[in-house]
């Protein structure tokens, strides 16, 4: 490993990022996972959770969309959601889903501050009612416009950078965020330890 791809590779893990999760509960389309995928590894989120309870376990992501950003995120795959929100709710201080209801927030009242898990539906049926009686709330993307909803993956997008916007301001990039034990795995992972 030279010298350059040592410090790139460090200095990524040391703004990634263990108090925020994204959790994409039936998303069917392997290029929007990736999509998201992408974005994830953009805002230093390193886990990502991904839930099949009424489609197939997914085998592989579209690699074209993704850029391979999977091969740098750890990706945990559920079947069951009680298993899911358990290993959630050990390591988040808040759930919130992405849904349209009259107690919804909207996403620049969320703080970010803490240790959050957002979780995004299928493309056509948004989250199941299952998941949001699991959650802490929902929340909303402001619109202006006709359509009240955007593709996963742009809604995805828009708002881990809220999330980035928030933690940069209080100064979460400018530590290590990962625990000691993650951190060493991952470096191990990637190709080299800690000591080199």
């Amino acid at each position: 490993m030279t010298p350059e791809r040592r410090e790139r590779l460090l200095s990524v893990l040391n703004r990634r990022q263990g108090n925020i999760t994204v959790v994409l509960e039936n998303v069917e389309d392997p290029h929007n996972i990736s999509a998201v995928l992408r974005t994830c590894d953009a805002v230093g989120i390193q886990d990502v959770y991904v839930l099949t309870t009424k489609i197939p376990r997914h085998k592989k992501w579209g690699a074209k969309s993704s850029s391979s950003a999977a091969k740098w995120l750890t990706v945990h795959q559920y079947t069951d959601a009680a298993e899911l929100f358990a290993v959630l709710r050990r390591r988040y201080q808040k759930i919130y889903t992405t849904h349209l209801s009259s107690d919804a927030v909207s996403l620049y009242d969320i703080d970010f501050s803490g240790s959050v898990a957002l979780v995004f539906g299928n493309e056509q049926k948004g989250v199941s009612e299952e998941i949001r009686q699991l959650a802490d709330g929902n929340f909303i993307i402001p619109m202006q416009g006709i359509i009240r909803s955007l593709n996963i993956s742009v809604a995805c997008a828009v708002s881990v950078y809220e999330a980035m916007r928030q933690k940069t301001l209080a100064g979460h990039y400018a530590q290590p965020g990962l625990p000691a034990e993650q951190r060493s795995v991952l470096l191990e992972e990637w190709g080299f330890k800690e000591e080199d």
